[in-house]
């Protein structure tokens, strides 16, 4: 009886070689397709019709676009984590996600490893691997595309030889659609200097559009409302994702260390990640007080950075996320956004746990907390240790 090694699978020429490749090395295949996002019920059903044809003796379908937000974004969203400044790690969520997913399936199903079908010159390799022995070490991890090296040539042959031909590549971008955002890779990100064009991202070319005004509604650091209308995370960012497109919002290219320790540079096009993540940072301002603010932002980055480079099943990232989760019982209310082609604008924030109360002091101006004496008094004490050190003299 054949050992059973379960694939996680696109349907692409990658995945495809791999089920060809692991059935002639005398594997029986399970594929599984995580969908985080990234995939249309059109694809989809092109992807469940290709896996028996190719040989597999199973197919699962996982909707994992809940269970992506619940364990990972929201996290994201708590810790306004963009790495860079700039880049949501949309694939670093979606890779763990995709490997939890794919281990469930195989210990299920008593399966004796686990395959996936990254190259060797990438940070998923890392990510599917660390989260794979993390999660069942007890099982093999079987790489052909990596272990192969293979051209991209060799590999359609191989696919065309079994009656699977795929077409030559058409396409001078590749891109990895997900609901966090979408990554895009070209011959302009393989150098510092070259940006990529407008028409490279789905988006496209942004034309000249009238300036869209949106109310974002949090309650928990959980966006749960757009323009005032209730819904869940996974349906409002897609909500999101569709609105800011258009504008280019959440467009740029990232350049950064990746986890093989070379410097890479990636396109990316995250509307609703940006959206939500400059939304709640200036919703924090409002209800969080100074050293929250200071603190999140560094353990948030720290998050991501876990994240990023495959390390998720740490204990610190659990000791993180408890952090994120209580500092958010405040984060609640309204902002108010509006949309310009390739920027926007946060126009205003409200919260019933507001700590800005211009009926009490306003900055500048007047206040009912304090005399002019004590002000006067505190200013003086306030300044006392650099008074010391500048007159201080060594004996």
């Amino acid at each position: 009886m054949n050992q059973l090694a379960v694939l996680a699978f696109s349907g692409g020429l990658d995945t495809s070689f791999c089920v060809l490749y692991l059935k002639e090395q005398g594997y029986d295949v399970a594929t599984i397709t995580v969908n985080t996002g990234g995939f249309s019920p059109e694809e989809l059903a092109r992807i469940e019709a290709a896996s028996p044809r190719l040989g597999a003796v199973s197919h699962t379908t996982v909707d994992a676009r809940a269970g992506l937000f619940d364990g990972y974004l929201r996290y994201l969203v708590y810790g306004n984590v963009l790495r860079g400044q700039m880049y949501p790690l949309s694939v670093s969520a979606e890779r763990v996600c995709q490997a939890r997913a794919v281990a469930e399936l195989a210990k299920s199903m008593g399966a004796a490893a686990l395959a996936h079908g990254s190259t060797g010159a990438g940070n998923d390799q890392v990510r599917f691997d660390v989260a794979f022995r993390a999660l069942a070490p007890e099982l093999e991890i079987l790489t052909p595309i990596r272990d192969l090296g293979l051209s991209r040539a060799e590999e359609m042959a191989t696919c065309a030889a079994h009656g699977f031909p795929f077409p030559e590549k058409t396409k001078d971008y590749s891109i990895n659609e997900g609901m966090w955002g979408t990554s895009v890779g070209g011959r302009e990100t393989l150098d510092a200097w070259t940006t990529l064009p407008e028409a490279a991202f789905p988006g496209g070319t942004i034309g000249t559009l009238a300036p869209k005004s949106l109310v974002v509604s949090f309650d928990g650091g959980v966006p749960v409302a757009l323009d005032g209308h209730a819904m869940d995370p996974v349906t409002l960012i897609a909500q999101l994702n569709a609105i800011g497109r258009p504008y280019g919002i959440g467009r740029g290219v990232h350049l950064g260390d990746t986890i093989l320790g070379i410097k890479g540079r990636v396109g990316f096009e995250a509307p609703a990640a940006h959206l939500l993540i400059g939304a709640h940072r200036e919703l924090e301002k409002l209800v969080l007080s100074g050293k929250q603010l200071f603190w999140k932002e560094s353990l948030g980055n720290l998050y991501g950075s876990l994240l990023h480079e495959g390390h998720f099943f740490d204990p610190l990232a659990r000791d993180l996320e408890a952090f994120l989760q209580s500092s958010q019982d405040r984060v609640c209310g309204e902002v108010r956004l509006t949309l310009h082609p390739r920027a926007f604008v946060v126009e205003g924030v409200q919260s019933p746990y507001s700590l800005m109360d211009p009926r009490i002091a306003t900055y500048g101006e007047a206040n009912k907390l304090w005399t002019g004496a004590e002000a006067a008094g505190f200013a003086k004490l306030f300044g006392v240790q650099q008074t010391l050190t500048l007159k201080a003299k060594p004996n």
